[in-house]
């Protein structure tokens, strides 16, 4: 399949970790208005996305891998479209850099 011996080693894995970082760090500093169900949808669509690439990678084949990297890609565009809506809440304003 490939050289890489860990899921964990895969640049696009370490790309989904920073991803999922960098959320969680956002959702500590965001205000508590931000609605209860927003916060956790948004923290697990940015979890789905390394969790599928490493599922994809253990399977073991390049078949499941590639449909597995297709799924953590709409994890990710799940997270772009919340983190798109979050930016049109004025009380978000202040985090527009983050976001």
């Amino acid at each position: 399949m490939s050289s890489y011996k860990r899921f964990e080693d895969l640049p696009v894995w370490q790309s989904a970790a920073e991803l999922y970082d960098r959320t969680d760090d956002f959702l500590d500093r965001a205000p508590p208005r931000m609605r209860p169900s927003f916060r956790d949808q948004l923290e697990r669509a940015a979890l789905s996305v390394s969790n599928n690439i490493a599922e994809g990678f253990e399977r073991g084949t390049t078949n499941e891998l590639l449909m597995f990297l297709y799924i953590a890609r709409g994890s990710a565009g799940e997270v772009r479209s919340m983190l798109v809506l979050a930016l049109r809440r004025p009380y978000l304003s202040d985090f527009r850099s983050e976001i």
